[in-house]
């Protein structure tokens, strides 16, 4: 597509910046609130007194989180060429920089959007039930982070404090945990529901969790970072993003390093990939004996589990993209 404006956007809680450069080279600075309504009028505005085509406009704005969820609506509902683009890319493209305030950045991400226009990857609409999925997970992970905070907190002082003072600390521990207890009930019931109710997320969910090593809830997270299946498509770049793919690091002859994983990665995802990979060595399985094999060679054994944590995703993503079911001893109809 061809683009004839290009508007950066810096979010922050409150605040919404806007550099908007035009096809006669007008910039075009605003400063919003960080409301629906209000940026919804700030676009209809520019549409109607500016004059700029909305259709030929790239919007682009560094991906914040939960704070970019209004303008994200309001891109859906009037049809904006929206690119979320990370921070760290936006940053790391400026070279050497003085100064920041969010005018300044507003002004350097329609800097950015100009210049790597053909990059751009264009926002589409995420399914109600994958947006909620993903929400419900995330709410998972901090009841199940805060649970077993508590827990790690009793065990490392039991038999270190006064007896009576414990005692009454444990009770007031185990209300809250309790508690919490019955609220990732509540949440994990809920992921349930919209997993049944959905038709392609109980397919995917169904065919992924066939896999030897593939339990309910790596699938669940595998579902809501791919948002299913349609972010990422290519098992490579999804082992990239999840940390399981090693990077050679060398120059010249007198600095080389071992072959590593970026620490750009996304690092609950390679947490939720390593337990993955732990669990089959547990049982007589065919990751367990090429484990075996491969450390029997001298392999290093975390170098061993990563290549598992790898089969793992290439397993998951061709049962998905070749559409059937995962069958353990599967001849390629090629081979």
């Amino acid at each position: 597509m061809e683009f004839e404006n290009y508007l950066g956007i810096d979010i922050s809680k409150e605040t919404l910046d806007l550099a908007l450069v035009t096809k006669d080279a007008e910039l075009i600075e605003l400063k919003l609130k960080n409301d629906r309504q209000v940026i919804e009028k700030a676009f209809n505005r520019l549409k109607r007194e500016s004059q700029i085509d909305l259709e030929k406009t790239l919007v682009c704005a560094e991906h914040t989180g939960h704070f970019g969820n209004k303008l994200i609506n309001v891109a859906v509902k009037l049809g904006l060429n929206l690119w979320m683009e990370s921070a760290y890319r936006i940053i790391h493209s400026q070279g050497l920089i003085r100064g920041k305030n969010d005018r300044t950045d507003a002004f350097r991400i329609m800097e950015y959007a100009k210049r790597y226009q053909d990059k751009a990857m264009l926002m589409t609409p995420t399914p109600k039930s994958v947006e909620l999925l993903k929400r419900l997970s995330s709410e998972r992970d901090l009841i199940v982070r805060d649970l077993a905070k508590f827990k790690s907190q009793l065990k490392q002082e039991a038999g270190f404090f006064d007896k009576e003072y414990f005692s009454q600390k444990k009770k007031r521990i185990d209300k809250l945990m309790k508690a919490n207890e019955k609220i990732l009930k509540e949440v994990e019931s809920e992921i349930d529901q919209i997993l049944a109710s959905d038709p392609e997320l109980k397919k995917n969910l169904d065919r992924i969790t066939a896999i030897e090593g593939v339990g309910r809830q790596t699938a669940v997270a595998t579902l809501v970072a791919t948002e299913n299946f349609t972010k990422f498509t290519d098992p490579k770049k999804f082992a990239c993003h999840s940390g399981c793919a090693p990077f050679r690091y060398e120059s010249g002859t007198s600095r080389k390093s071992a072959h590593k994983v970026s620490h750009k990665a996304d690092k609950n995802l390679k947490r939720i990939y390593h337990m993955a990979a732990v669990s089959t060595l547990t049982t007589k399985g065919e990751l367990r004996q090429y484990y075996d094999r491969k450390v029997a060679e001298g392999k290093n054994k975390m170098s061993v589990i990563n290549v598992i944590r790898a089969k793992l995703i290439a397993r998951i993503f061709a049962v998905i993209n070749q559409n059937r079911e995962y069958e353990k001893n599967y001849i390629h109809p090629l081979a």
